[in-house]
């Protein structure tokens, strides 16, 4: 028999997605699932991007520029420009979601064995890109007792060796939910033009930042231009997460025109997505003001439940809609798949994320799950509720 290669062999399991066989089987023995595993908004999609799909007037669905067309990409920068971030349509690249956007970062700037240097815990698809790439990532560790901020710089520097191309963070981060001041920012944008390196930021979850704070975008920092990279994407800001856009931004022009060649051996981003994207982009700051002040009411509803449950540290996310809680289990992956298997609460059960997969570092993370609050307030309750039951009898 053929053998599988060895980058498929190491290719990681999402932590998120893995469990689905046994969700799909508690469904089937008639058991209702709380999903707080994955960041599907339950926040309804614009309808006017939904409405621009249905009214696109299209005789031919064609193909569109491989950097996307050049009527969206102006109206991207224009959102930019009202969020203060100044670039122009030739600085971005329209990808198929803020996945293909880093893997052309990838491959743009790292070469195999490359290293790329990440916060963690982060975004689990981060792993998979690596492989994917042939680069290693290089992990500092933040802690959950810190509420996951940012490491001392020191922490950064040891880590940098001739191998070391970039530093990668997520801002407001996933799993987290940490949003990085503008003077952690500052320290980053230091550290990359001292020793070179590009700093990649995913700020997918830009809108999304709580109790007054406001995000600081790495696009902003004045002497960054050729260092600078943001992924983003237009899935969790208009909760369009099947639309599969997002875009590459830099002001690198030898950046762009390298991820341009990998967006051409891909032809192009799909249309009717971009059309739709392009329509979201008149969403009203209402839009934003209640979907923010929903997420924080359901963080607080989250967060004060979970600190209920006798031996749950949980941390304090001021962005996105994740936390990480700690359990007093051993091994978070067993009790997600026992809490589908085999518990359950007047038919009801919990799916959620391990977290072991959110960290590269071996055997870190083990005890902790990610957890999406991206379900109404009464579901909350009653999923935390689940879990606390079933903390009283699991046995690891």
């Amino acid at each position: 028999m053929p053998k599988i290669s060895q980058k498929g062999q190491q290719m990681p399991q999402s932590p998120i997605r893995k469990l689905v066989p046994f969700a799909e089987k508690a469904y089937k023995m008639g058991k209702t699932v709380y999903h707080l595993n994955i960041g599907q908004p339950d926040i309804k999609t614009p309808q006017l991007a939904l409405d621009a799909v249905k009214l696109h007037g299209l005789d031919i669905l064609a193909y569109t520029r491989s950097e996307g067309s050049e009527e969206y990409r102006k109206k991207i920068a224009a959102y930019y420009a009202k969020n203060e971030i100044q670039v122009n349509h030739d600085n971005i690249i329209v990808t198929t979601g803020g996945s293909e956007a880093l893997l052309f970062a990838f491959g743009s700037i790292m070469d195999v064995d490359d290293e790329v240097i990440i916060p963690e815990p982060f975004y689990a698809n981060y792993n998979g890109f690596s492989t994917a790439s042939g680069v290693k990532v290089v992990p500092v560790i933040s802690k959950i007792e810190d509420n996951f901020a940012l490491p001392p710089i020191e922490e950064f520097e040891k880590l940098i060796t001739p191998k070391t191309k970039a530093i990668l963070i997520c801002n407001p981060g996933n799993p987290t939910g940490y949003l990085y001041s503008k003077e952690e920012i500052k320290k980053l944008a230091d550290i990359v033009k001292k020793h070179d390196l590009f700093l990649i930021a995913d700020e997918v979850y830009r809108e999304f930042a709580y109790d007054g704070a406001k995000h600081y975008s790495i696009l902003q920092e004045a002497g960054l231009d050729n260092h600078a990279i943001v992924i983003d994407s237009v899935s969790k800001r208009y909760s369009m997460c099947g639309a599969r856009i997002g875009c590459l931004v830099s002001k690198n022009n030898e950046v762009i025109a390298t991820a341009l060649k990998f967006a051409q051996a891909r032809l192009s981003p799909p249309t009717l997505a971009q059309i739709a994207s392009e329509a979201a982009l008149e969403t009203p700051q209402s839009y934003f003001d209640d979907v923010i002040e929903e997420y924080v009411e359901r963080r607080n509803v989250l967060i004060e439940e979970l600190n209920k449950i006798e031996g749950v540290q949980v941390a304090n996310p001021k962005g996105a809609f994740y936390c990480i809680a700690q359990l007093p289990v051993k091994n978070s992956d067993a009790f997600a798949q026992w809490l589908l298997e085999s518990f359950d609460v007047d038919g009801e059960t919990v799916m959620v994320a391990p977290a072991a997969g959110f960290y590269s570092t071996p055997g870190v993370g083990l005890n902790q799950i990610r957890i999406a609050y991206v379900l109404n307030k009464k579901s909350l309750i009653k999923a935390v509720n689940i879990i606390k039951e079933a903390l009283k009898v699991y046995q690891d």
